[in-house]
């Protein structure tokens, strides 16, 4: 497939997420379509064709620019529905204790902007989500993940990353990482209208002590480290 055809299909792809209230999805569709046309478009050499595929680039553009701006407008907004303070050493805060509630059938796409993502114990934290997300939300397409990059061992990363996005695209649910090295703020977006902000993010847990006890794989049994968590509710994302 030429370059144009996979940009075309890429950007076919979006408008079809776009329209359907897929806005995440869309987001980075669009995103990667337009790489790829601008990619093509520098090496065409009829003017005429230029101009026209430049046009076409700009409004494509002009579409990501503006769910950029609905995402980000939704990310600042909203008002705060639950708090929960947990305190050193408690216990009874699994993800499905603290959040289940909130990913329904209605969350379609699911943001996390998560800064650390190196260890094994935080890979097993964002798998324990991923099922959660996967149990719960009956109708999850796309998942988008925020992260620092592993400057100590970005090749296992990428490799740890692989295996994920394999295991979701098998369940038809698309994978799209983006690596910010700037990243501090922890949250999660789902697409019914919950912003799940927590201030240690997903890894809040400490280790099971010793390893072989009650908690080892039931994290409601599990001490925790102090945090806050703060549920916000938005208008649905596909407004």
């Amino acid at each position: 497939m030429t370059a144009a055809l996979q940009a075309k299909e890429l950007l076919i792809r979006a408008v079809e997420c776009d329209q359907s209230g897929r806005i995440l999805e869309a987001q980075t569709l669009y995103q990667d379509g337009i790489a790829q046309l601008m990619s093509f478009v520098s090496s065409e050499p009829d003017e005429q064709k230029r101009k026209g595929f430049l046009t076409r680039i700009k409004e494509y553009m002009d579409r990501a620019d503006a769910i950029k701006a609905r995402v980000n407008g939704k990310l600042m907004l909203g008002e705060v529905v639950t708090h929960i303070s947990i305190e050193e050493n408690d216990t009874g805060y699994d993800y499905v204790q603290i959040f289940g509630k909130y990913m329904t059938n209605q969350t379609v796409e699911i943001l996390l902007e998560e800064p650390y993502m190196t260890q094994n114990y935080q890979y097993q934290n964002l798998i324990r989500f991923l099922e959660l997300a996967v149990t719960n939300c009956a109708h999850f397409k796309y998942f988008r993940l925020v992260t620092k990059k592993d400057t100590n061992n970005h090749e296992q990363q990428k490799t740890n990353m692989g295996q994920i996005k394999a295991d979701l695209e098998r369940r038809h649910i698309a994978f799209y990482i983006k690596y910010e090295d700037s990243l501090h703020d922890r949250k999660i977006f789902l697409s019914n209208g919950y912003i799940i902000k927590i201030g240690r993010g997903l890894h809040f847990y400490k280790a099971s002590n010793p390893m072989y006890s009650i908690g080892l794989t039931n994290y409601k049994y599990r001490k925790c480290l102090q945090t806050d968590v703060d549920i916000w509710r938005t208008s649905s994302t596909a407004n």
